[in-house]
């Protein structure tokens, strides 16, 4: 055998991997032995070897995922890797910007500073007339949610064309709860002009993505305005709070479930450019 060849224990040592976590690697495809011997089993690395286990290790120390390790251990040269490196480390840094956010609202919440968060928006109500919508529903977590409203929306307003055109802004309604945990289902709405139209397009979708149409009778809704920036989880948590709370001091009640009607160009706007309505219909 070559005298280059270490043994697991050898070659664990060297790297700062234990035996199991080499083991683990090999079935993942992340550090594949040099040789493997055919009658015992054993499995042997070569020192060459050593610099990738310390990278897979390093790696792990980031907590990325073994997925996420393999794109950058076989990333065809070093510029490919540090750009998947960093790709991954944005990632990271955006979760723990909205954990951080998070944590400041649940902090004004047990504090008792709510009063003064929902201070912050002002709640108006408007009367909306009927409606024809074509829709799409999927039950959804909250990480999947902002690509799915993009991408039904998207798809709505082209089938759009074809139902005598858009009449108002689309908007999409919670029938339940979407969190990291809870699914929904949320709906995306399309106001269109034409309802044999519409009627006449969904039977040609089939059951393709829950497609249907309904007609949404005159209602009044209770909303306030909110900017791009406060579209993101957890300040439109306390967007939807502040209209709940305002509603019973108006002598009101909830008569549907909540929305968000987005009335502006989202990839134009900015940051602290109004761009939702986040709404309750009310009585």
């Amino acid at each position: 055998m070559d005298d280059e060849l270490l043994t697991i224990g050898a070659f664990a040592a060297r790297a700062r991997l234990s035996a199991k976590a080499l083991r683990l690697y090999d079935r993942l495809g992340l550090l594949a032995p040099a040789h493997v011997d055919e009658l015992s089993g054993y499995r042997y690395y070569r020192s060459d070897q050593i610099e990738r286990a310390r990278l897979v290790a390093l790696l792990r120390q980031l907590d990325m995922p073994l997925a996420r390790i393999a794109e950058i251990v076989e990333a065809p040269d070093g510029a490919t890797a540090a750009d998947r490196l960093a790709a991954y480390w944005a990632d990271v840094e955006a979760r723990v910007a909205g954990q951080r956010t998070l944590a400041e609202y649940l902090r004004g919440r047990l504090s008792g500073r709510s009063s003064e968060m929902y201070g912050k928006f002002v709640v108006e109500t408007v009367d909306v007339p009927e409606q024809v919508l074509i829709t799409e529903i999927r039950h959804v977590l909250a990480g999947e949610l902002p690509a799915w409203i993009g991408a039904s929306l998207g798809r709505l307003e082209e089938a759009a064309k074809a139902c005598g055109g858009i009449t108002a802004p689309p908007f999409v309604v919670y029938h339940s709860d979407v969190s990291m945990e809870s699914d929904g289902p949320a709906e995306s709405c399309v106001p269109v002009a034409d309802e044999a139209a519409a009627r006449a397009w969904v039977e040609r979708q089939g059951r393709t993505r829950e497609t249907k149409v309904r007609v949404e009778p005159a209602q009044r809704l209770a909303y306030t305005r909110i900017t791009k920036a406060q579209v993101a989880h957890p300040q439109i948590l306390a967007a939807f709070e502040a209209v709940e709370e305002w509603i019973p001091h108006q002598g009101l009640w909830q008569a549907g479930p909540c929305r968000e009607v987005y009335f502006a160009d989202w990839d134009a706007a900015g940051a602290e450019d109004p761009v939702c309505d986040v709404a309750f219909p009310v009585r």
